[in-house]
């Protein structure tokens, strides 16, 4: 079992940033291994990723959002218990993004899903503040 946690900050207002990240459309553009995702029905989405072996895989996942405490919520169903969250706080000059992550599939001290938590907020930061993805 394992829990992953990564951040970063953004200069970017909260509300704008949070709006961005929680469009189901939105998410292969800063999620590293995610190709596509496409809301299906309810919290419901549908995905497909390349995992780092190359390996292309897809399904159902749910996608929850809560705007009042700009908090989201996934997760895929399966023996790997893969779930995550990812909440964003105003700061004085801009935003900061945290990301936690849970599964069962690797051990603590896997680096290529810590690479991965940081390569997403790599891509959060640089689309948010480098190509104004959010006028």
């Amino acid at each position: 079992m394992a829990d992953f946690t990564g951040s970063t900050t953004v200069d970017a207002p909260q509300e704008a940033l949070f709006e961005f990240l929680s469009d189901v459309g939105n998410l292969p553009r800063y999620f590293a291994r995610m190709t596509s995702a496409e809301h299906v029905d309810g919290d419901r989405v549908h995905t497909t990723a390349t995992l780092p072996d190359g390996t292309k895989v897809e399904g159902q996942a749910w996608f929850t959002v809560d705007p009042a405490t700009q908090h989201i919520a996934w997760g895929a169903e399966g023996s790997s218990e893969y779930h995550g969250t990812l909440d964003v706080s105003g700061t004085e000059t801009g935003s900061q993004v945290q990301v936690h992550l849970h599964t069962t599939r690797v051990d603590s001290d896997n680096d290529q899903v810590s690479d991965g938590i940081d390569r997403t907020l790599a891509s959060i930061k640089l689309l948010v503040e480098k190509q104004d993805v959010m006028s």
